[in-house]
């Protein structure tokens, strides 16, 4: 049997890990490892953590970080205290049905190359409201959830996917291994927001696939979203509307991308533009993309010596 490890990262995620957990631990497929790491809660996220540990004698490896060191390096974090044959990364706001793990690598034995996957997540409390199907990425690169917002009666067929959300997304370890760049399989420039776009972008360029396997369900909270834009720290807001363009400059080349320039510079004048005018402080993320090009550049250079599929046929796929 396929060994899997379960990881969780944690800030101020009190509310949702408790039913997290359980539905983790309700999986039908054995686990080889749960591990949360925290990323300096300020709430009881880790009291609750350790109580469950206590009450269902459960082996749990909880890691406690002194500072939030954001989403992609607690997962790399996570990754790298685990040995297993997939890696299945988890929000604390979803809640998986039991079988989720097991349909997901039940498929994922037996393709090779598929190296990431992702079941149907609903939205909950609207049970029957799709969150995602995985991501798609669009022709002047903008990713997306796929389904969002649709029934859940219209995504019953299985397939092929641009790549996994992050919020519920099994990795196979070989594949992990294979794009990491600089030792890092989440960029951990990106902090946090883009950075499974990225991924699924630079498995696409190795020859990994990507699948929606339909039966496998989970719900999803995103609580984070309440509120809108202007409820979320600028810190957020700057780090998910840059890393968009990091995530352009280090996998997108050759000249296919040209026949899209038109609509690309239509949408940035557009969205640049409400940015100058409605959130300037915003703009002032494109001081830390000038300040890590040379890095980014270094990262681009090592995809693009290991790469085997032409970029051009990625642009197709989207």
């Amino acid at each position: 049997m396929p060994t899997v490890s379960v990881q969780i990262v944690t800030y101020n995620s009190s509310a949702d890990i408790v039913d997290c957990l359980s539905a983790v631990l309700a999986q039908t497929h054995k686990l080889e490892q749960i591990i949360v790491i925290d990323n300096a809660s300020a709430d009881d996220t880790v009291e609750q953590v350790r109580s469950m540990i206590m009450k269902e004698q459960v082996s749990i490896k909880l890691v406690e970080n002194t500072v939030n060191t954001g989403f992609a390096p607690a997962h790399n974090q996570a990754l790298s205290l685990s040995s297993s044959d997939y890696a299945l990364v988890l929000n604390p706001d979803v809640r998986l049905q039991p079988d989720y793990i097991e349909q997901i690598i039940s498929y994922m034995e037996e393709e090779p190359q598929m190296g990431g996957a992702t079941g149907l997540l609903l939205r909950q409390p609207a049970t029957d409201t799709v969150d995602s199907t995985g991501l798609v990425l669009n022709s002047i690169w903008r990713a997306f959830d796929r389904g969002a917002g649709d029934q859940a009666e219209k995504w019953k067929q299985s397939g092929s996917v641009f790549g996994p959300s992050g919020a519920a997304a099994i990795y196979r370890r070989t594949m992990i291994e294979d794009i990491s760049v600089q030792g890092q399989f989440f960029d951990e420039d990106f902090f946090a927001y883009k950075e499974d776009v990225d991924v699924a972008w630079r498995a696409q360029l190795l020859g990994w696939k990507s699948y929606y396997c339909a039966g496998a369900v989970g719900y999803h909270k995103r609580g984070w979203k309440k509120g809108g834009r202007s409820s979320q720290p600028l810190f957020i807001r700057r780090k998910s509307y840059i890393n968009r363009y990091k995530m352009i400059y280090k996998n997108l080349s050759g000249l296919s991308w040209l026949k899209s320039l038109p609509k690309f510079l239509v949408y940035e004048i557009a969205a640049n533009g409400y940015f100058l005018l409605r959130e300037p402080k915003v703009l002032g993320a494109w001081w830390e993309l000038i300040i890590e090009i040379p890095r980014l550049k270094e990262k681009r250079n090592e995809v693009k010596g290991k790469q085997r599929i032409k970029r051009e046929t990625i642009e197709k796929q989207k």
